[in-house]
């Protein structure tokens, strides 16, 4: 993707990350929800480049979605994809394109609420492995002849009860509905976006007082380079936080016993 889809892409992405650390959102149900409007989009073109149609205004696209989808998905997919048609694409497929990414995305972040993302990288890494060397396999996955139902029972006989449950649905997508990708590209690209959720931190913020987003861009960047790694705030208040702020980061607590590892991060706030 290029240009306005890049952006807009990268932007749902964000929106994608604020509903999943909602406890109360089920990923593994976005996930299914945002494939099957996917499938939806990939089939009814013309569908998608209304939805797409810069000429139209971004509100207008995002009611009639809200309309047509309201009634058949979650309240958290439906805002999703009316955000996703309010912004600009490149062209009409990017949205489908971003729609199978969000998808996939919304799974891998299932696993990894599981704990369970790096067996899920593994047995992407291994299946596409297992894929190269049997030419066999790769042609019963791929064959045109072949319905998608027997595929998909190809695969449960394979994956179920051997692999973890988000990389049976996440491989059976691909290969039932690979939308002109190759199943190696189409594992490659899994494996890769299973390895930037793996790298993804989250960092759970107390402070006595709301922070205001200057001062959560500030924090954000200053632990993303202390810990050299993408990080994710999710943010409480509590009156009672000791010294205004509470960072937590896996097991690690940074308070008044740490603060000069945040000494930076608690000047530029306090200009």
């Amino acid at each position: 993707m290029n240009g306005a889809s890049r952006e807009a892409l990268a932007a749902a992405r964000e929106r994608l990350d604020a509903l999943t650390d909602n406890t109360s959102v089920d990923a593994a149900q976005l996930a299914a929800e945002l494939a099957a409007v996917t499938a939806l989009l990939h089939r009814e073109v013309s569908l998608r480049r209304v939805l797409t149609d810069p000429a139209q205004a971004g509100e207008d696209k995002a009611e009639l979605a809200q309309r047509l989808l309201g009634s058949q998905v979650s309240g958290p997919a439906v805002d999703l994809v009316a955000g996703l048609v309010r912004s600009r694409w490149s062209q009409s497929r990017d949205l489908v394109d971003a729609l199978e990414q969000l998808a996939d995305a919304a799974d891998l972040t299932a696993a990894q609420q599981a704990g369970t993302l790096d067996n899920v990288e593994d047995e992407l890494f291994r299946f596409g492995r297992i894929v190269t060397s049997n030419t066999e396999l790769r042609a019963a996955l791929t064959s045109r002849k072949a319905t998608a139902p027997a595929k998909g029972e190809l695969l449960s006989s394979l994956l179920g009860g051997r692999a973890d449950a988000a990389t049976e649905r996440l491989v059976t997508r691909l290969v039932t509905a690979p939308r002109g990708r190759s199943l190696e590209a189409g594992l490659e690209s899994l494996s890769k976006l299973a390895a930037a959720r793996r790298d993804r931190m989250v960092a759970v913020v107390t402070s006595a007082v709301p922070l205001s987003d200057p001062q959560k861009q500030r924090l954000g960047a200053a632990l993303a380079k202390l810990y050299g790694r993408t990080m994710h705030l999710n943010l409480d208040v509590d009156p009672e936080v000791l010294g205004g702020i509470r960072v937590q980061v896996g097991d690690e607590v940074i308070n008044g016993s740490l603060a000069d590892r945040i000494e930076d991060a608690t000047r530029r706030m306090a200009g």
